[in-house]
């Protein structure tokens, strides 16, 4: 089989969820139901997979339709597709929390009072090679947010705009508030808000305790709800690791407060990253302006953290 020229341009991920409905219901009426499709619809992605794969998929048997050894050997690999897509939705629903995001509204809205009749159109995504091959089509004008290092795109220009680096964070309210001498071993025993550990988010908290050489604590609350940890740690009766920028820009707001825990190391560059030899729109360098005049304090910030440290 060969895959770039047939199977990964002819294999839908809406068929293979019809696929699984089918073997989960037993029947292709039973999955059509569930699924508010026509059944002749079902019978037609059956057909198209086996047709492309070139293998028969399932079997009518005395109970119902059952997978063939192929049909077996798809769905067990379909289903883990399908949960790794699950967690990517968690994960992007992280990235494009709007509070999470707090940067990006404060560079649209600099750039709407500065200049109020320019539009903006803002796309929520995760740097990823799917992301720049729009950058590449020109489908898009920049990307804005983490960069992953190192960047080996030769094609393609990143600025960094500034570190985004992690602080351990409690409520005003927080009897950890009036301390002076901490480390991150005082807390252990404290209720944390912590992402799931298989997320993306989750791995760098992980790291974080690693690298201190401790074990990641006991989480009585896990989620990728950066509106909820936020809302949570105001009580004064959590503990989380935040990004700074989160504090620069909802940290007041809510009454947080940056325990002065030094952490190991963990850059967390954001940037703007654009198509070499492709000139900007005017517009465009206007964003690119006022994102660099927001960063500015972030730089700031950082810059202090690190001598304080």
């Amino acid at each position: 089989m060969q895959w770039d020229e047939r199977i990964g341009r002819r294999l839908k991920l809406r068929d293979l969820h019809i696929l699984l409905a089918v073997v989960e219901h037993g029947s292709m009426g039973k999955a059509a139901s569930a699924l508010a499709i026509s059944q002749p619809a079902v019978s037609k992605a059956i057909a198209d997979m086996e047709y492309t794969l070139g293998l028969r998929l399932l079997d009518r048997a005395r109970h119902g339709m059952e997978p063939t050894t192929y049909g077996r050997a798809l769905i067990s690999r379909g289903a883990t597709v399908f949960d790794e897509l699950r967690q990517a939705v968690e994960e992007l629903k992280f990235l494009a929390d709007p509070t999470a995001g707090g940067f990006l509204p404060a560079v649209i809205d600099r750039l709407s009072r500065q200049y109020p009749r320019v539009t903006s159109n803002v796309v929520q995504a995760v740097f990823t090679a799917m992301q720049y091959r729009e950058l590449r089509e020109r489908s898009i004008d920049l990307l804005l947010g983490r960069v992953f290092t190192p960047f080996r795109e030769e094609d393609l220009a990143v600025e960094i705009l500034f570190d985004d680096q992690v602080a351990v964070v409690v409520g005003a309210q927080s009897p950890w508030v009036r301390s002076r001498r901490l480390k991150l071993a005082d807390l252990l025993d404290e209720p944390w808000i912590l992402p799931p550990a298989d997320s993306v988010p989750g791995s760098l908290a992980v790291e974080i305790f690693r690298a201190s050489g401790l074990q990641v604590p006991r989480a009585p609350l896990t989620t990728l709800s950066i509106h909820l940890c936020l809302r949570m740690l105001a009580t004064g009766r959590y503990v989380a690791t935040l990004p700074r920028s989160i504090l620069h820009f909802s940290g007041k707001d809510l009454s947080l407060k940056v325990l002065p825990i030094k952490l190991p190391a963990q850059p967390r560059p954001i940037g703007i990253v654009t198509l070499k030899n492709r000139t900007l729109s005017p517009v465009t360098g206007l964003f690119i302006n006022c994102a660099r005049d927001v960063a500015r304090p972030l730089v700031k910030d950082n810059s202090h953290e690190r001598k304080s440290g």
